[in-house]
């Protein structure tokens, strides 16, 4: 518990490819054109084609494996759900996104499990502004 209100892990960088935009879209039935086409995104305002939030957030996970360390005992982590989410910048096709953690809460609950809550920025490196900010919650199984 002595690690709540610190951060606790910084993950490595993923760049967001149309690629991936565009099969997030198929898999979503998301097209929206500002995902896929280039003149619809800059006519929109955009630097060019922008992902999908939902694409920014479900990166997450990868997020997490990398950099929030596993409880020792642990069995497993269960995505618990969100107590907040904002997309704050668009992520423009190319960009490059990282995560920080800070832990917020630990729960102790009566089945022995552990309740962790998480701050969660998604950024770019270099920039100011985060693309993404969350409270998440993740439950871990002993």
């Amino acid at each position: 518990m002595a690690r709540v209100g610190h951060e606790i892990g910084r993950s490595g960088s993923v760049t967001v490819s149309q690629e991936q935009i565009a099969r997030f879209a198929d898999v979503t039935r998301d097209g929206q054109e500002i995902h896929l086409d280039s003149k619809a995104a800059r006519d929109a305002g955009f630097a060019g084609p922008v992902a999908h939030g939902f694409l920014t957030l479900s990166l997450l996970s990868a997020f997490a494996y990398d950099a929030v360390p596993r409880v020792e005992g642990q069995t497993a982590s269960v995505n618990y759900g969100f107590d907040r989410v904002r997309f704050i910048t668009p992520v423009v096709t190319g960009d490059e996104i990282a995560a920080r953690f800070i832990l917020e809460g630990v729960e102790e609950r009566a089945d022995g499990s552990l309740m962790l809550v998480l701050d969660v920025a998604v950024s770019i490196p270099g920039s100011d502004a985060p693309v993404l900010s969350a409270l998440w919650r993740i439950l871990i199984l002993f």
